[in-house]
């Protein structure tokens, strides 16, 4: 039995949104077209998508801790 939760894109906006402070319900479409969002499945029309895979893509695009921006590499800015 799949115990996956699927999220509709407006609920996870929302749920991004809660979690990290960022990401709206068009930014996520946006990135569907054109690549570089978390990744989504289809239900029939709908693009779904897990909140593991949601939490792995955010904290894949955030950087490490640090006290100021120039502490950054540049690759991180």
């Amino acid at each position: 039995m799949n115990t996956k939760i699927y999220l509709r894109r407006n609920k996870a906006a929302a749920y991004l949104q809660e979690r990290y402070g960022a990401y709206t319900t068009d930014t996520l479409a946006k990135l569907a077209c054109v690549g570089g969002g978390p990744p989504f499945q289809k239900l029939g029309p709908f693009p779904v998508y897990v909140p593991e895979e949601l939490d792995a893509w955010a904290m894949s695009r955030m950087t490490r801790a640090v006290n100021s921006t120039s502490e950054l590499n540049k690759s991180e800015r």
